[in-house]
């Protein structure tokens, strides 16, 4: 359960740094780009992988769009945070779970039963719900929690394909991708540097190497977590999938004051029950 928690309370760090990043002059380019670079880093020395194996069979039809993908969405991700807040992009980013289930019934034939078909029914009421704006609020870019739902949807349905590729260890393939991404994102900060002017800031640097360790550590410990609870994993999958819609909600509503409406909360409530459903109709 330990490994479980610091996996959800990791998923929430990097949500806050993101929030925190926004009071300071700085770049979320490059804060995306330490990231990967410090994740690709710490996915070297504590998961080995053995770069060997990986040869012109391996799935880089896979490998190469999950290394663009990844850090486009995590620039839509700050993006959410910074205009929609912590409550309403954690919420997407969970929701998204949808979209890989989806994809099973459309494209592999996967049969729905009750359960599954009573989740989706609720989860879409619930996205709406969630971000609709605040009376107050004269904005609402609802258009990057939108794309956040959507690409981690995306996401998920790709490493699940990679992990049904059993030549190669699940984290060698890991480390493949960051590098992608890395090696993407090391070349959009070389052309804002050279074209654009801009600097190098010892502040974004400071934030992505935070994002990277926070990153990685929730993939590390939703990992553990797994292994932890090898025979049953919908307790994981619900249990990170809820802490971070309530955890993230505490911390948005109480430590930055993030305004939600009666519907908003509705939204949340329904989010969380659809996500139990779903559990439960993987059982």
């Amino acid at each position: 359960m330990l490994f479980l928690i610091l996996s959800i309370l990791c998923s929430v760090t990097v949500g806050v740094l993101f929030k925190v990043a926004r009071r300071y002059t700085i770049s979320i380019t490059q804060i995306v780009a330490t990231n990967y670079v410090l994740a690709l880093i710490l996915c070297y020395f504590f998961f080995s992988p053995d770069l060997a194996t990986v040869t012109a069979q391996a799935p880089w039809g896979i490998y190469i769009p999950l290394g663009i993908l990844l850090p486009s969405i995590f620039l839509f991700l700050a993006a959410s945070i910074q205009h929609m807040g912590i409550v309403k992009t954690d919420a997407a980013q969970r929701l998204s779970l949808f979209i890989p289930i989806l994809a099973a019934w459309l494209i592999f034939g996967e049969q729905f039963n009750t359960l599954k078909i009573t989740a989706f029914l609720i989860a879409f009421p619930a996205l709406l719900l969630i971000l609709t704006k605040p009376s107050d609020n004269t904005e609402n870019k609802w258009v990057y929690p939108a794309v956040v739902l959507v690409g981690f949807g995306l996401i998920d349905i790709l490493f699940k394909q990679i992990a049904l590729y059993t030549n190669l260890p699940y984290t060698t393939s890991l480390f493949v991708v960051f590098g992608i991404a890395m090696a993407i994102m090391l070349v959009v900060i070389s052309v804002e540097i050279r074209y654009k002017k801009r600097k190098l800031k010892y502040q974004s640097i400071l934030f992505g190497a935070l994002v990277g360790l926070f990153n990685f550590g929730n993939i590390l410990f939703y990992l553990k977590a797994h292994q932890s609870f090898a025979e049953n994993p919908s307790t994981v999958f619900a249990g990170m999938n809820m802490g971070v819609i309530i955890i993230g909600s505490l911390t948005g509503i109480f430590v930055f004051k993030e305004k939600l409406s009666k519907m908003n909360f509705t939204g949340l409530f329904l989010a969380l029950i659809a996500i139990v459903l779903i559990v439960m109709s993987q059982r």
